[in-house]
């Protein structure tokens, strides 16, 4: 990360305090580490701090956990965090591209979190994370506060996802195509 944008985290929040006993005393030296934990799902989607707990997190709690430490240290209005949709096929997902392309589709639109700071998105889902590979591809956008990773993200791209087979005049159910989702989330964390 760049030292366009910085600070120390000094604030007495939870997530915070938590960071800085991990030693991770700056912004750019808690991105670098959030973007070094392997993806993976947190025994309990509304505990941020979890991520840093079990060493591992999705794109969900991994922002929502910087957003709150951003937050938490006066910095919260300039760092967003992000819900976009985008068209998750072999060219923006690479490891998915096998699962969409057997039952013929083109793309899935697929809810992704990150955050925006300083004009610019940031995707700190993994140090290979690349979101000029998406930026191209978003369908959709908002600005959300943390807490609405856990439901309103779900209801939010479900919602979206039965918009889409409507629009695309899809003969796929919308459970078969949300099974075929988690089996591509699944992927990803292989």
């Amino acid at each position: 990360m760049s030292a366009e944008f910085d600070f120390e985290i000094i604030a007495k929040g939870a997530c915070s305090n938590l960071a800085r006993e991990k030693g991770l005393r700056t912004w750019s030296i808690l991105t670098a580490f959030v973007s070094g934990l392997p993806y993976g799902r947190n025994a309990c989607r509304d505990d941020f701090s979890l991520v840093l707990k079990e060493g591992r997190g999705s794109c969900s709690s991994k922002h929502a956990l910087l957003k709150t430490i951003a937050d938490e240290n006066g910095k919260g209005n300039q760092v967003a965090l992000v819900l976009g949709m985008y068209r998750m096929n072999r060219m923006t997902t690479p490891k998915i591209g096998g699962i969409v392309d057997a039952v013929g589709l083109d793309c899935i639109p697929e809810a992704h979190c990150y955050v925006r700071y300083k004009g610019k998105r940031h995707d700190f889902t993994s140090f290979t994370s690349d979101f000029s590979l998406i930026e191209d591809h978003i369908l959709y956008e908002e600005d959300i506060i943390p807490e609405q990773v856990v439901e309103y993200k779900v209801e939010k791209h479900q919602d979206y996802l039965k918009k889409w087979l409507k629009q695309t005049n899809s003969s796929m159910s919308f459970d078969a195509l949300w099974k075929l989702r988690e089996k591509c989330i699944a992927a990803l964390g292989s």
